[in-house]
């Protein structure tokens, strides 16, 4: 039986990734500590977006949903009455122009072509629901870990 380099590869591999299917996508990872983190991260209900749920409906904000659906992008809260659309950025997803991370020290072109392609996503998302008469806001991870009352009353200003 012949082996390829590719399968021993993927063997020695196998004790970082874990026994779970891997998605072929993305590249092998090459620390346990980064795999344990980035299994770590969600989509949906992270802190950020908890804090800024919570400060609105301290603020009398009523009839949000979380995830809204019925329309184009799912943005993380939403006032459909108002027709506002709130998406909550994580500062090292979508590229925050405030934080200004830097790049993975490993698979940089990988990290590159994905933050690119994010931050189309984000941009085709804003201009669908702008197209069909929602306001978006975008609000990122390190303006409301800093200030979430300026977020709602930058939402609240919206309403007016």
């Amino acid at each position: 039986m012949r082996i390829s380099r590719s399968s021993v590869v993927a063997t020695s591999n196998k004790a970082l990734v874990g026994t779970a299917k891997r998605d072929e996508r993305n590249p092998l990872p090459t620390n346990p500590s980064v795999t344990r983190s980035m299994k770590g991260n969600v989509a949906k209900n992270t802190s950020p977006e908890i804090i800024l749920r919570k400060a609105l409906l301290n603020d009398g904000f009523r009839g949000i949903r979380y995830h809204y659906k019925n329309i184009p992008g799912r943005p993380d809260i939403c006032l459909p009455y108002y027709r506002i659309a709130i998406f909550v950025n994580g500062c090292f997803w979508h590229r925050c122009p405030y934080c200004r991370q830097g790049l993975p020290k490993s698979h940089r072109s990988f990290w590159a072509d994905k933050f690119r392609r994010n931050k189309i996503r984000d941009s085709r998302k804003r201009n669908q629901l702008n197209y069909l008469g929602w306001r978006t806001v975008t609000v990122w991870e390190c303006q409301i870990k800093r200030n979430p009352d300026k977020i709602t009353r930058k939402i609240a200003a919206l309403l007016e």
